[in-house]
């Protein structure tokens, strides 16, 4: 979901968070329109860009290529558990073949030399024990130099459950990744998975170096506005929603104007007022205006102006 329209409105919240790209393969990144893909605005850094495979000459090939598009970062998913990921062998079904992720992070880091290449994992597939299966992993990978690991603290079972279901139904294990921490401290570990705001976000990750927001941010975006204080220690962006999105209105105009779609822009805000005053209308009016042909920014500040109106009447 994070395309670089979506990425450039969380900038307007958080300008210190570490935003993330779409999971990209390297099949599309080799052969597709890599501009398409990679290009993003220099207002997005710091960003990292998400590759998905499973063949090391591959993954050097498109590791070359983003690096010279100036990413701040490459994380191989070791995580994604969709079927169109199973049926070209990468993603979470990886974690059943540790060397072979070593051997991709390896030839990722030798073509991307001056980026440091990361790694996003589950805890183990289908019938592993987690323990074993998610050490394995770490330590195949940090035997080849690999110092950074982002783990989904669920299993992905890859037979029985949906993608969807996989983001929810497999019971969290917090106490494994800190666990993880504990036995491996010159590694840098990373919580994902199940956290559901900033305050459960920090207090989780108490003791790991950081916490990954997926379905949090996307869906409430609300909750990157405090990320820049309470954990940079910096000012944030903009103080409030209202202002956030004044100041992104620029963003989309200019990309109108080229062309681009206005729902290709507010779909992603779509949950920023989410459990606010006017939140519904907020939703609806883009929705339902912003799917239309020629919809311009004008959208928008209806959008706005209702929310405005059931915040006063709230009041």
């Amino acid at each position: 979901m994070t395309d670089r329209h979506c990425r450039a409105f969380h900038r307007e919240l958080t300008r210190g968070a570490l935003l993330y790209t779409e999971m990209l393969t390297a099949d599309a990144i080799i052969h597709g329109d890599r501009e398409r893909l990679l290009g993003f605005s220099k207002e997005e850094h710091p960003v990292a860009l998400q590759l998905g495979g499973s063949d090391p000459e591959k993954m050097g090939a498109a590791a070359r290529i983003g690096a010279a598009f100036g990413y701040d970062e490459i994380n191989l998913n070791i995580g994604c558990p969709s079927d169109r990921v199973q049926s070209g062998r990468f993603g979470a079904c990886l974690m059943r073949e540790p060397d072979l992720v070593a051997r991709l992070w390896r030839a990722t880091q030798e073509a991307a030399p001056d980026v440091p290449v990361t790694i996003k994992s589950r805890i183990g597939v289908d019938d592993q024990t987690p323990r074993e299966a998610l050490f394995a992993l770490v330590d195949a990978c940090a035997k080849e130099g690999c110092t950074s690991f982002t783990v989904h603290a669920r299993k992905a079972w890859l037979s029985g459950l949906s993608p969807k279901e996989n983001r929810d139904v497999p019971p969290l294990d917090y106490d494994l990744v800190r666990e993880l921490k504990r036995e491996r401290p010159h590694l840098e570990i990373i919580l994902n998975g199940g956290l559901h705001d900033l305050d459960h976000a920090l207090a989780e990750s108490a003791g790991l170096d950081g916490a990954m927001l997926g379905r949090a941010a996307y869906q409430n975006p609300a909750v990157l506005l405090d990320v820049d204080a309470r954990v940079f220690g910096r000012l944030s962006p903009h103080q409030t929603r209202e202002a956030a999105v004044e100041a992104y209105i620029p963003y989309i105009e200019r990309n109108l104007a080229a062309g681009v779609a206005l729902h290709a822009m507010t779909r992603h805000m779509l949950g920023l007022f989410a459990s606010r005053p006017g939140g519904r209308l907020w939703r609806r009016v883009l929705s339902e205006h912003g799917v239309r042909a020629g919809a311009g920014v004008e959208v928008v500040r209806e959008a706005l102006a209702q929310v405005s109106q059931a915040h006063v009447h709230a009041a």
